[in-house]
């Protein structure tokens, strides 16, 4: 009705369950310098400007993050698009409670 489409989601305690159990994709959307002042350990940074540029040769889920999900929604719907397999972490690196890692 007004052009919105299902965002497929992750709560970031979700996440933080799923970082442990298997290997898994995450990319953080952020801008490098965002990125650079803390991130979860294992995220590849790949800002939002970039992302149309992403490919895989995995099958594996693609987890995005940002710092408050509106950036990482961008994203989800571009990937999509190339057919991924990807979920968004709701609320982002705001709502992460885990350990994060500088550099």
């Amino acid at each position: 009705m007004f052009g919105f489409s299902k965002v497929n989601s992750i709560s970031p305690d979700d996440l933080a369950q799923k970082l442990q159990q298997n290997k898994t994709q995450l990319i953080d959307v952020r801008e490098v310098n965002e990125f650079r002042s803390g991130h979860i350990k294992g995220a590849r940074n790949i800002p939002l400007s970039q992302i149309d540029r992403f490919s895989t040769t995995s099958s594996s889920k693609i987890y995005v993050i940002c710092q408050s999900g509106m950036r990482s929604k961008k994203a989800y719907k571009i990937l999509e698009k190339k057919g991924l397999d990807v979920t968004n972490v709701m609320g982002g690196m705001s709502a992460w409670k885990g350990k994060t890692v500088r550099g």
